[in-house]
């Protein structure tokens, strides 16, 4: 599943159909009453993870808003389009995905940060210890294993080639691969991979194995960030106000659950959700967690975060300038969070 140097280019053209599809959305018509909203979010999962989402309905946030797990994903870009087109409530990718899905003409609007790179949640991009790979010049020619083309690893991937000074056409000479994340670490170990973007648990678990070690990492390359955003679209947003309302402002309370609470009670809590949704899978990353990487309280989204894929995507030729005004690309307007008090704080 190489890419060719014109692919690399073009980054992000997977998404390219959204705007063609996106007209196949919900089949509702009109905006209804606020008793007519809907109570269901239909979404898609990630194996062996707790998503921010599950985590809320687990904690009791979503009150009498509930969650359809309609299948698993290994892609953000294929989760936002998803949602785009209506076959899910609600999806979540990489900002530079994002832009590029409202580049599209998707009318889709970012609610709340996710996830992000922190000194505890960030992704790293590995090599086997004794690997002969020491510099960005060195990938040339070699095999990059990664969850998804065209998202968060793969535009990592070329900020750092960019940075080592590599021309585009030998850019191009570097392949990355799709992985199934919960493969990529035997991926690498049986050479299969030169390269293996692990994150997370599936990092750390890997690391606590070792006889690998990082070429970079995402924290290094830019520091602390929020990295992508849940999206939903327009119409969802008219149509359930107080429903989109309840999800952002859940997710935002559990991502500072997630920050204040120690370590071995989320993982406690994690590990339940896990078991009990009974989908037959492995709850021994989880003691690996350590933090969802959200740089601002309750996901809050500044807006800095979006602009910086705006302006790399439109200097690669990726989108036109002013093809996306950020002030159209996301709202703050769903997230009703507020600090609890400290005589409050006992209680979750």
């Amino acid at each position: 599943m190489a890419t060719t140097a014109s692919t690399r280019r073009h980054f992000l053209t997977l998404l390219g159909l959204s705007a063609v599809s996106v007209s196949c959305g919900t089949t509702a018509s009109g905006t209804p009453a606020a008793k007519d909203q809907t109570k269901t979010l239909r979404y898609q999962g990630w194996a062996g993870q707790v998503t921010l989402p599950e985590l809320a309905e687990d904690l009791g946030y979503l009150e009498d808003v509930k969650l359809k797990w309609v299948g698993n994903t290994i892609s953000g870009p294929q989760d936002i389009q998803s949602a785009a087109t209506g076959q899910v409530d609600f999806g979540g990718a990489f900002n530079g995905a994002v832009v590029k899905l409202a580049a599209n003409n998707a009318p889709v609007k970012a609610v709340i940060s996710y996830y992000g790179a922190d000194k505890y949640a960030y992704n790293g991009f590995y090599v086997l210890k004794d690997s002969p790979i020491r510099s960005a010049r060195d990938l040339i020619g070699k095999k990059v294993g990664m969850n998804t083309l065209g998202a968060h690893s793969e535009a990592m991937l070329d900020i750092y080639l960019q940075r080592g000074g590599l021309s585009q056409a030998d850019i191009g000479k570097v392949e990355p691969l799709v992985v199934p994340p919960v493969n990529t670490e035997q991926s690498l170990r049986q050479k299969q991979i030169d390269v293996a973007v692990l994150g997370g648990i599936l990092r750390d678990k890997a690391l606590a194995t070792g006889g690998i070690r990082p070429l970079f990492t995402d924290y290094r390359l830019l520091g602390a960030f929020s990295a992508g955003t849940y999206v939903m679209t327009d119409r969802f947003l008219k149509q359930n106000p107080d429903t989109a309302r309840t999800f952002v402002t859940a997710v935002g309370r559990a991502i500072e659950w997630s920050r204040s609470t120690p370590h071995e009670e989320v993982v406690d809590r994690m590990t339940k959700i896990v078991k009990k949704r009974g989908r037959n899978e492995d709850t021994a990353p989880l003691k690996f967690w350590r933090s969802y990487g959200v740089a601002e309280t309750a996901g809050r989204i500044t807006g800095k975060e979006l602009q910086l894929w705006i302006d790399w995507l439109a200097e690669r030729g990726d989108i036109k300038k002013g093809q996306v005004t950020l002030s159209d690309l996301y709202t703050n307007e769903f997230n009703a969070y507020k600090k609890p008090s400290s005589a409050a704080k006992s209680g979750s």
